[in-house]
């Protein structure tokens, strides 16, 4: 029974550190990614200038983020429960789907702007800041994948060691 407690209780963990981590980066993921000028017109809206930088460093800032909460998370979750890795591995995915998700819904809803409002009610050209997102939709997979490699790394090294260690006693 006391398996099944210290299991649940690192999903436990990974999930709330997951919900609260993926709100918190959003947060920070909306204050640093660069957002790209849009340029308003009762035809539409339009970026400023062809600027796909603007869009690929909102990307790769969110890709960073989700790298970093990745790795911090899953060593978190190891060193916490390392001698089961399989629920470490549960919880840093869990982790990583509900953080990414919540990171990208936080970011994205902070800085939304009405722009199909705008664009009905504008009659001259006016110059806003284009609503951040993600424009790969695959970065959502970032932080659990960083997990999944973390836990295969750790979980290698052990085996490796343990087969070391075995192929020592034999000789």
């Amino acid at each position: 029974m006391s398996f099944l407690r210290r299991t649940s209780a690192v999903i436990t963990a990974g999930a709330v550190v997951g919900v609260f981590s993926g709100l918190a980066l959003g947060v920070i993921w909306w204050r640093l990614a660069p957002r790209v000028p849009l340029v308003v017109r009762s035809g539409g809206a339009y970026p400023a200038n062809y600027q796909p930088d603007g869009y690929l460093a909102a990307d790769l800032s969110f890709a960073v983020l989700a790298l970093f909460a990745g790795l911090a998370v899953t060593i978190g979750l190891l060193v916490m429960r390392r001698e089961h890795p399989l629920s470490v591995l549960v919880a840093s995915l869990i982790a990583g789907g509900f953080g990414s998700v919540l990171m990208w819904f936080v970011g994205s809803r902070l800085g939304s702007v009405d722009i199909a409002g705008l664009v009905a009610t504008t009659m001259d050209d006016a110059v806003i800041q284009a609503p951040l997102k993600v424009s790969m939709p695959a970065l959502l997979l970032v932080w659990p994948i960083t997990a999944a490699v973390v836990i295969f790394a750790v979980t290698f090294s052990d085996w490796w060691r343990a087969a070391k260690e075995n192929a020592r006693s034999v000789r």
